[in-house]
């Protein structure tokens, strides 16, 4: 807390006068983005992790009101794409610095309109990261911040049966057992997965993985973290603007589940569609990032 006092200070000093909300639950981002959006305020700064920001989008999307970010939290996909600081008071430094920029933002929706879509910022889906985030323990996560994903990764290649299920995308087919739906480079932690994406382009990167042996799972786990995973012959890359993910039935899991998420959060069950929604959000960018990102 202390922190961000010194980062209002430092806002101040810049002529930017600052509010401060805290949530206490779930949703509380998502209404106070809303309630500043109707108020008037020409700026909201999400201090947190990639749930945090993905809350504050989904207050945000559709007006002009800009969205900076302090990163803080377990991760923070968006101010690694930006280059912040993971520093609140270097942060604030950079906001005097930045420029409003028009952006698309990713949307998902269950095929079957019985959950409300949901925007996302970064990155979504579906698969074994879906089921990470689904199983997560929040205690687990506020204690272990990152690890935590590591250690129900691990957990869940040991259990989970990696069923395909069939994405189409640009008038293709293809069975699947993970995709994942990329508007950033970074996807979390160190990686860096879908490296052709970017947030000032109005499209996704995706990446599906063909296979359903764990073995070959555990296998990529190096060529992961070199950033070597394009050309293997059980990956694939391309670029879309929207792509469905259904579930196969007797696929041979039973009833077995396939979840989805977005920003690392929890984001239902298949079937859903994920697609582009053009200029839905303003991002206050800092001017080294935007001209290397663009």
């Amino acid at each position: 807390m202390h922190h961000l006092h010194e980062a209002r200070k430092i806002l101040s000093h810049s002529g930017i006068e600052s509010s401060l909300l805290i949530t206490e639950e779930p949703g509380d981002a998502t209404e106070f983005a809303r309630q500043c959006v109707t108020d008037g305020y020409e700026l909201v700064i999400a201090c947190g992790g990639d749930g945090t920001v993905n809350e504050v989008v989904n207050g945000l999307a559709g007006s002009a009101v800009p969205l900076a970010v302090f990163p803080s939290g377990t991760a923070n996909v968006l101010a690694k794409e930006l280059r912040i600081p993971w520093d609140v008071c270097g942060a604030a430094e950079l906001v005097a610095r930045s420029h409003p920029r028009r952006i698309a933002l990713g949307q998902i929706a269950p095929l079957d309109a019985q959950r409300p879509a949901r925007y996302f910022l970064c990155l979504g889906g579906a698969g074994p990261d879906g089921v990470i985030v689904y199983s997560l323990d929040l205690g687990a996560k506020q204690k272990a911040g990152v690890l935590a994903y590591w250690m129900e990764g691990f957990h869940q290649l040991m259990r989970y049966p990696f069923p395909f299920f069939r994405v189409a995308s640009n008038g293709h087919t293809l069975d699947a057992s993970l995709v994942v739906v990329g508007r950033t480079r970074h996807y979390g932690g160190p990686f860096e997965i879908t490296t052709g994406a970017s947030l000032f382009r109005d499209e996704f990167e995706i990446l599906a993985l063909t296979t359903r042996n764990p073995l070959a799972y555990l296998g990529m786990l190096p060529a992961l973290w070199l950033g070597q995973l394009r050309g293997r012959d059980d990956v694939q890359f391309w670029k879309a603007t929207s792509l469905r993910c259904q579930a196969l039935p007797g696929n041979g899991n039973g009833n077995q589940p396939i979840y989805a998420q977005v920003d690392g959060e929890p984001a239902g069950r298949l079937d859903v569609e994920f697609r582009i929604v053009p200029s839905a959000l303003t991002l206050l960018v800092p001017t080294t990032a935007d001209e290397s990102s663009g």
